[in-house]
């Protein structure tokens, strides 16, 4: 603990979504908190990066586009004495997206069960008939699994807790999900419309755990948001939250080196110097800063030999496109499911190659916010899942003319025609990209994957188990990746901290707030 006679000094290494929602509430504290962000903005994966083109500025979304459940970052924002509503224009998007399957048939997921229920009833009606009960047994799943959510796992002994405890019977953790899926769905492609997410766990639904059929859950239930102005919008009213409460934000200030007194974390060492801190956060990617930040022979339990044994996820290849006109009949979000989707993601999982006939995601982010275009353009975000860089693996300065053209092509499929000659901007980005240029380990766009054997305790721990005074916030602890579990895993973190380091703790803290705490819903657009 430390002395009373000073502010505690905390640093966080990572100005990305867990290390804002971590500094917005130790700055709740006496702590002095500092964050160090390597490069010139905001947001790390989740940021809105603006470029010039000769039509005008372009705004795209670097990762995530979809928004989901926002009340884990309204009560962080209610923490800090702000409300999310006035400080982001959240916009509830219906449909929420299409997805087209390559083996015929789709559906509109729509923000109302009885809209959903059509949209299956046209590819299987007896599916549909289901889906009420699928969400109202999700939702009780959902309400168990919230104390494994929102607490920490410091060793094998919190799962005997009272609250994990009770809920691992309706978690059916050795359940795959497609197993779990076919207790209400027939039709394979139904059972895909409610799996797919998993690919971003890096698993496939065919060996990913049952209990993440909370995912689709949840974008049924709380509906699939834009931010008016991108994720990025988010990031950027967090930081001025943060700097607002005396956080001391520094960009194009890479931390080169965690410095140790014995197993003890006590500063850091930038291109400015050394400075010393009581803790220290790491909020950059889990693997990419422990095997360069932190010396091999202080991690016992995760050391470089471990980390590269460990399962980890998809990477992505990723067309960014400002493209002059418009795309009419394009939904906000598409998601297009191949026709071999197990063998789809077979090829995914072994990253030898690229997969020969891919699924894909398209946001046209300017159906609803046009902003983000120059006048008479539209931006065109275009992801499609490919294998983390395994050993030799691909080489993607090769790969790209080709996987480009591949891509261009399979949009055909969703009705965007003859696009290559209306394109005004370009940028591409392979794991390549993913590794050296924003430091993920590999290229794991969505870091460890979420198997058993990582889940939980077996997670690196919010209170890094492997060194004293080092915490971790972000996908690659617990409760894992995705936005709103981030956001959790940021609110986990700074409980700890307050209490191993002496900290005055305000309104962050509270942990008895409704799991259905009523959110202002946005007019659907």
């Amino acid at each position: 603990m430390t002395s009373s006679a000073r502010r505690p000094r905390i640093a966080i290494i990572g100005a990305g979504p867990g290390g804002l929602a971590a500094a917005m509430l130790l700055a709740q504290t006496n702590a002095s908190v500092t964050i160090f962000e390597r490069l010139d903005h905001v947001g790390g994966r989740s940021a809105t990066i603006p470029v010039r083109a000769p039509t005008g500025t372009f705004r795209f979304d670097t990762g995530p586009t979809f928004f989901l459940y926002p009340r884990v970052l309204s009560e962080i924002f209610a923490a800090c004495g702000r409300r999310l509503d006035q400080e982001v224009d959240l916009m509830r998007v219906d449909p929420q997206y299409r997805l087209i399957f390559e083996d015929g048939g789709q559906i509109k997921a729509s923000a109302t069960i009885e809209d959903t229920v059509r949209e299956i009833a046209r590819i299987s009606p007896r599916d549909a008939a289901a889906f009420p009960r699928f969400m109202a047994d999700n939702r009780a799943k959902l309400e168990a699994f919230r104390p494994a959510l929102e607490s920490p796992f410091n060793g094998p002994a919190d799962l005997l807790r009272r609250g994990v405890l009770r809920s691992l019977p309706a978690l059916r953790p050795h359940q795959t999900l497609d197993r779990y899926l076919a207790r209400y769905f027939s039709d394979e492609r139904v059972r895909l419309a409610f799996s797919f997410q998993s690919k971003y766990l890096g698993m496939s639904p065919f060996r990913c755990p049952s209990l993440f059929s909370i995912l689709s859950f949840i974008e049924y239930e709380f509906g699939v948001w834009h931010p008016r102005g991108g994720c990025g919008a988010v990031m950027t009213a967090m930081a001025r939250i943060a700097t607002a409460a005396g956080v001391d934000l520094r960009l194009r200030a890479p931390v080169c080196e965690i410095l140790f007194e014995g197993r003890r974390a006590v500063g850091i060492r930038t291109a400015s110097g050394v400075e010393r801190f009581d803790a220290v956060v790491i909020n950059a990617d889990f693997a990419q800063a422990m095997t360069t930040l932190v010396p091999d022979a202080l991690r016992r339990r995760w050391s470089n030999r471990r980390i590269a044994s460990r399962k980890f996820s998809c990477s992505t290849f990723m067309m960014y496109l400002g493209i002059e006109g418009d795309l009419p009949g394009v939904d906000h979000h598409t998601v297009y499911l191949s026709k071999d989707y197990r063998r789809n993601v077979s090829e995914i999982e072994r990253g030898q190659v690229p997969p020969s006939n891919p699924s894909f995601y398209v946001q046209n982010a300017c159906l609803t916010d046009p902003d983000l275009a120059p006048p008479g353009h539209a931006t065109l975000y275009v992801l499609v899942p490919v294998g983390r860089r395994i050993g030799q693996g691909i080489d993607w300065k090769t790969e790209t003319p080709r996987f480009r053209a591949l891509a261009l092509d399979r949009l055909k499929r969703i009705g965007i025609h003859d696009i290559e000659r209306r394109i005004r901007y370009e940028k591409i980005f392979t794991p390549t990209e993913w590794e050296h240029d924003l430091n993920v380990f590999t290229g794991a766009t969505f870091n460890l994957s979420h198997n058993l054997g990582q889940m939980m305790h077996m997670r690196p721990r919010n209170r890094f188990e492997d060194l004293d005074s080092v915490y971790l916030v972000g996908g690659g602890t617990h409760p894992g990746s995705g936005l709103p579990v981030i956001f959790e895993s940021a609110r986990i973190t700074s409980r700890l901290m307050m209490q191993d380091l002496g900290l005055d703790a305000g309104p962050a803290v509270a942990t008895d707030l409704p799991m259905h705490q009523p959110q202002p819903v946005p007019e659907a657009v």
